[in-house]
């Protein structure tokens, strides 16, 4: 998981970053909308690949959800420490209890 921390801190050193000198962090000055459009327009990418059973697309397009979601993130003030915490709790819990659990919206 280092490489995700890794880029998690990366993207958090770029919040204060001129949006000309990095593509991080124009997406961060263009808010978490906007952010959240670009991960979902991402996840879409991936969903396609996955259909077409193309692996090193899907790769590609992984990759590139995980950046943006980390961005996504970032943009709200959600750590990746929170995140995986989160399924840290979740580890060893069946999704139907899991899910059974959650508070009803």
């Amino acid at each position: 998981m280092s490489i995700l921390n890794d880029l998690a801190a990366t993207i958090e050193a770029r919040k204060g970053a001129d949006p000309d000198s990095s593509w991080t962090a124009k997406l961060l000055a263009k808010g978490p909308e906007k952010c959240a459009e670009k991960f979902g327009e991402e996840a879409i990418e991936a969903i396609v690949e996955a259909v077409k059973g193309d692996q090193g697309r899907l790769t590609a397009e992984a990759a590139d959800v995980l950046y943006h979601l980390l961005v996504m993130l970032a943009a709200r003030d959600v750590a990746l420490d929170d995140v995986l915490s989160e399924l840290a709790r979740r580890q060893g819990i069946s999704g139907v209890a899991e899910k059974a659990s959650r508070p009803r919206s």
